[in-house]
């Protein structure tokens, strides 16, 4: 088949879609605090209930933003060259990590420390000279288990580091095999057709959970096989869709089918999930095996009915995407710290748990805007938080870009 020569100069849904999951992930934090799973801080009621919700998104929601930064990747190769590429990312990307391992991650670090000290009395851990001990390494905060909190940390910013070293990565391929793209769009169009839209990423998804999941989802960069198998194949998978009207076409005419697979795989996880939650129960060894594929079914599938219906309806843009597409990355670096400082205190006050779970969504995205319109118009303050450093009103009129 030959490749689609680049129908696509702009991609409004995309945009939209990106801002649909960060602000999904917001949520999925904010529940963080409620389910039974391991978090940096949690409530005195855990609320098990909500655990089959939680995983409505929690198979694809980051693969996907990983597929769209690929996409956005796209756009920015195919104007420039290949050391400014480099050097966009790098610059984009690299301050708000520095800056929120410095700054804005220690405070989920120090209120975990305090409800470890708080659950365990006559612990010898403090908090004393907190900060300066996170930035050393000197904490020693180590648990009964013996597992210690590893310092300084990106905690949720493992997302952008993993993203801008995709991004170098990919910069090299092209150093070397400038037309990379091209291939990669010929060769997504060659395979995801038919039933192989379905099949091959399914069964790769599956395989990788089957072999790779044994070592785990550190988020450290170095030994993270599973993490990295899935989440650079959906990075080069958006570089290589982008620009493709093929696959756009063929997304948009199955949106159907992949959105009742994916809520029947759902269904599937979230009971087994549900029915084995108990610490000390064992599934059946080929059940675990049978769930990796239903897993692996549900985040394909449904990636595949998002970009299909965003595809379809989502193709306009406006000054509410372009606020929003700006905004978006600084509220993904300090939404995490804004929900743990909330949580920690609003479970302090005994509130109706409703009540109080509205007041921390609610918080965290009054926090969000709030940062966003307090540092967009501070011009050196702005790269510290992913913007390009011109005066807000220019930023403002300026055409929507995907992260």
């Amino acid at each position: 088949m030959t490749t689609t020569a680049v129908p696509l100069t702009r991609r409004y849904d995309l945009d939209w879609i990106r801002v649909g999951a960060f602000f999904l992930l917001i949520l999925y934090h904010t529940g963080m605090f409620y389910v039974p799973w391991e978090w940096h801080v949690k409530t005195p009621h855990v609320v098990e209930g909500l655990m089959p919700f939680m995983l409505l998104t929690n198979p694809w929601r980051l693969t996907l933003l990983f597929l769209v930064s690929g996409a956005a990747t796209r756009f920015m190769a195919d104007k420039s060259s290949v050391g400014k590429l480099a050097w966009a990312r790098i610059a984009r990307l690299l301050p708000p990590l520095i800056f929120a391992m410095v700054v804005i991650v220690p405070p989920q670090t120090y209120y975990q420390v305090v409800e470890f000290i708080a659950a365990h009395p006559g612990t010898t851990l403090s908090v004393d000279n907190f900060w300066i001990r996170y930035m050393t390494g000197a904490g020693r905060w180590c648990g009964t288990d013996g597992k210690c909190v590893t310092t300084p940390t990106w905690n949720h910013m493992w997302f952008v580091a993993y993203l801008l070293f995709y991004a170098l990565v990919l910069s090299l391929i092209l150093l070397v095999w400038r037309k990379a793209g091209d291939r990669i769009q010929a060769g997504a169009e060659r395979v995801l057709k038919g039933w192989g839209l379905f099949v091959w990423p399914i069964l790769f998804l599956g395989l990788a959970r089957t072999f790779l999941i044994r070592f785990g989802e550190t988020h450290a960069l170095v030994g993270d096989h599973y993490v990295h198998a899935v989440s650079f194949s959906a990075f080069l998978l958006g570089f290589g869709l982008a620009k493709s009207q093929v696959l756009r076409d063929r997304l948009i005419a199955v949106r159907w089918p992949a959105l009742m697979l994916a809520i029947a795989a759902w269904a599937g996880w979230a009971s087994y999930v549900w029915v084995y939650r108990a610490d000390d129960a064992v599934p059946p060894q080929p059940l675990i095996q049978a769930m990796r594929f239903v897993f692996a079914t549900d985040t394909w599938c449904a990636i595949v009915a998002i970009l299909g219906f965003g595809a379809k309806h989502l193709t306009k843009g406006g000054p509410v995407l372009r606020y929003l597409t700006l905004g978006v990355f600084p509220f993904y670096l300090v939404h995490q710290t804004l929900t743990v400082v909330l949580a920690h205190h609003l479970a302090k006050l005994g509130l109706p748990q409703g009540l109080e779970g509205a007041i921390l969504v609610a918080g965290t995205f009054a926090g969000c805007f709030a940062t966003y319109e307090i540092v967009r118009r501070i011009p050196y303050v702005r790269i510290l938080f992913g913007l390009k450093g011109q005066p807000a009103e220019v930023a403002a009129k300026r055409p929507p870009a995907l992260a």
